[in-house]
Order: structure tokens, then C-alpha cells, then sequence
């Protein structure tokens, strides 16, 4: 068995120190901090002109970040509600906060005035809290920045801000989750198990609400893509009406015949939308029919004389009028015109106008108007038509006929 060996000090010396007691790692928390204190004392004693120049220095720095930081303040103010890039940079600025500054100021002059190690560590260890968490903060404020300035300036509040609010919550939890696993990763702690929980989590959150996320990744589709906002008249399916409220599962019109059609995001954004508001006009398409007795030249005549009828109503234009075909018992016209409005009332009030000119203009100029109808014609036994109707005779007179076309 082998004799373990006694390490003796010389006469005069002193016993080796542990590697433990060295570095550090074999004390607690008061020796530890008791030992920082000590070497903290040494180094103001011993270097108080290199201190004193990088504490001036260092306060220069912070007094430069702060001065732009106060820039951002004043330009946020006045670019207030601005949903644009320049404003959205001034205000990632000006949410740069006071302890960054300082520990930022205070970790580029430390290694500069021979700082000691346990002191540096400590200030090392407040520079990426500190700056974990300030990125943390920018990168929220770019993001969301980012989505108001998709969605607009005057519509973030009313037209999707529940949607918004979901999705600033979201993104503040996302960022600053990652900041404190950065965090525990600079500090030593092994986050592979918090990693791979916040996964699994994540995965059965997911799965849980679904039909959630589904429609609030329609809702986002709806800020980015823009199909159709706030106050829109729009139309799929069989459903027409106007945009009251895009929400972040739903989405609320307002029909024609007056009543709220509720509609999931995700199957509204499913089905083919036609978005009237975007029209700085609305086409109007009539078809007339005509008796089949109408003379040519009256046909001919008759593109014109409808012409004169639209242009004669505010903010209409012609596009096309002309015949289009024989009916089984009309001559059919096809009328084409602009009205160049927005507002549906006025484009449905133009409409009727011109609807009511028609008329009257026909009535005018003698020109009849075709209806469904039929006429039956017998033949005789030898060959000859008959009229359908029996010949009547004049009043009055006896044996005589009455004139064709009256009974």
C-alpha cells in the first residue's frame, strides 16, 4: 500500500495555496465577494490616473449616446403617428435605454484602465444582460414598426387593432424568451433541456389552438397582402356588402339588405374576392331589345341617340353601344357606360336617370320596346293564313269591316 505523501513548508515559507483558493472557484459567495473587494481596493489605489482617464472617457461616451438618444426623443415627438421607415428607426433610437448606456460605456474603457479580472467579470456579465435585453427591445420595436407600416396609420387602431395586440404580445414574448435563454447560455447554464421544452410546449400550444393560429396567420395575411380594409364593399360567393371590422379570428360585412355576415378569416381568404373600392369608376351594362319591325335607319341612328342619353348625366361616359344580335323576338342593343364615382348610391341613382331618359327619349321618337310575346297564325284548307283574331265590323254599318287593327 502506497504512503500517501505530507508536503511540509520550508522553514520560513508558506504552504502552496489550492488551485481551488486561486482561481477562485472553492469560495463562497462572502469569500468571493470579500476577495473583489480587496483586489478592487488594490486597483484604485494603485492606478488612480489610469481610473480617473477612462472614467472621463467613459463618461464622455455615455454623455454622446444619451445626446442621441434625446435626438430620437425629439424627432419620435414630432414624427408622431408616422408609420414610415425614418420613423420607425427614431423610435428603435429613443427606446435605447439609460443602464445600456452605461454598461456599454463602462465595458469599452474597462479593459483599458487594468481593470481586475473579478471586477471585469462582473461588469462582462452586466454588459450582456444588459445588452440581451436592450436587443430584445429593438428588435420588438422594428418588428411592430414594420407592421404598423404595413397596415397604415389610420387603420392599426380600428381596422385590425385586436389583431395587432395579439401580435405585439406575441413578439415581445418571443424576443425576450430568447434573450434570457442567450443570457443563461453567456452565463454558464446549459439550456439545452429549457430549449428543447419550450419546444415541445411550443408544438402542443400549436396543436391545441389551431384553428386559432390558423386564423390569425389569415389575419396577418390580411395586413401584409392587403385584399381589402375597413369600409370596402366587397363581394364572394353570394354575399355582397361592406367591411365593418376585421378582427383577429373574424371578419364583419355589412350587406347590401342590411344584416351582419360574421366570416372566418381563413375561409374568407379561401374564396375569390372582388373589392369594388379600389374602382375609381363602376361600369354599367344595359340590354335593350327592340320590336323586330324597327326600320334599320332607326337602328342605326339609335347608338348615338343613347350617346347623347348617358353624357347628358354628371360623371358618366360612354363605352360602347351598338347592336349585338337578333333575339327570337327582339333586335338586341347592348349599352356599355362609366360612372365615375366610388359610392354605389350614385352609381345606382345615375343608372336609374339614365333608365328613365331611355324611356322617354323612345317614347318620344315613336321607337317600341320588345316583350315575351307569341303569335299564332292558322292556315286554311287551302294553304292561306288566317288571322288570329276575327274580322270585326264597323259600327253602325251593316255588312261593312271594321279597318285592320281595330275590333
Amino acid at each position: 500500500m502506497p504512503v500517501p505523501k505530507i508536503v511540509t513548508a520550508a522553514k520560513g515559507g508558506a504552504a502552496p495555496a489550492h488551485p481551488a483558493l486561486v482561481d477562485g472557484s472553492g469560495l463562497n459567495f462572502t469569500q468571493k465577494t470579500g476577495r473583489l473587494a480587496a483586489e478592487s481596493t488594490a486597483w484604485v489605489t494603485g492606478h488612480v490616473l489610469d481610473i480617473l482617464i477612462a472614467s472621463a472617457v467613459g463618461i464622455a461616451i455615455a454623455l454622446v449616446l444619451l445626446g442621441v438618444r434625446g435626438l430620437g426623443c425629439k424627432l419620435l415627438a414630432r414624427l408622431d403617428g408616422d408609420p414610415h421607415w425614418p420613423a420607425i428607426f427614431v423610435r428603435v433610437l429613443a427606446k435605447t435605454k439609460v443602464y445600456f448606456i452605461v454598461l456599454l460605456s463602462a465595458e469599452l474603457v474597462a479593459s483599458h484602465a487594468f481593470t481586475p479580472p473579478g471586477l471585469m467579470a462582473v461588469i462582462r456579465v452586466g454588459f450582456v444582460i444588459a445588452f440581451a435585453l436592450q436587443a430584445a427591445i429593438w428588435a420588438r420595436e422594428l418588428v411592430l414598426g414594420y407592421v404598423e407600416h404595413r397596415v397604415g396609420a389610420n387603420e392599426g387602431h380600428g381596422t385590425l387593432g385586436s389583431a395587432i395586440s395579439i401580435i405585439r404580445l406575441l413578439v415581445t414574448v418571443t424576443l425576450f424568451a430568447i434573450a434570457i435563454v442567450l443570457i443563461l447560455s453567456n452565463l454558464g447554464v446549459n439550456v439545452t433541456g429549457l430549449v428543447a421544452g419550450l419546444g415541445v410546449g411550443g408544438i402542443a400550444i400549436g396543436l391545441a389552438a389551431q384553428g386559432i393560429f390558423q386564423d390569425l396567420f389569415a389575419a396577418l395575411s390580411i395586413i401584409f397582402d392587403k385584399p381589402f380594409r375597413r369600409g370596402d364593399s366587397v363581394s364572394f360567393g353570394s354575399v355582397n356588402g361592406a367591411v365593418e371590422n376585421i378582427g383577429l379570428k373574424t371578419t364583419r360585412l355589412r350587406s347590401v339588405t342590411g344584416e351582419e355576415i360574421v366570416v372566418a378569416n381563413a375561409k374568407l381568404l379561401e374564396q375569390q374576392i372582388h373589392n369594388f373600392a379600389r374602382l375609381d369608376r363602376r361600369r354599367v351594362t344595359l340590354t335593350l331589345g327592340l320590336i323586330c319591325q324597327t326600320p334599320p335607319e332607326v337602328c342605326a341612328r339609335l347608338p348615338d341617340m343613347l350617346k347623347e342619353i348617358v353624357e347628358g348625366q354628371p360623371k358618366t361616359k360612354l363605352v360602347r353601344c351598338g347592336m349585338t344580335g337578333f333575339g327570337a323576338s327582339t333586335l338586341d342593343f347592348d349599352l356599355q357606360f362609366d360612372v365615375k364615382s366610388t359610392d354605389w348610391d350614385t352609381v345606382y341613382r345615375t343608372r336609374s336617370a339614365v333608365c328613365i331618359a331611355i324611356l322617354d327619349a323612345f317614347n318620344k321618337a315613336d321607337i317600341q320596346m320588345a316583350y315575351p310575346s307569341q303569335t299564332t297564325f292558322t292556315a286554311a284548307p287551302d294553304g292561306r293564313l288566317i288571322m288570329p283574331y276575327a274580322e270585326a265590323r264597323t259600327p253602325g254599318a251593316k255588312g261593312g269591316k271594321a279597318p285592320q287593327g281595330q275590333e
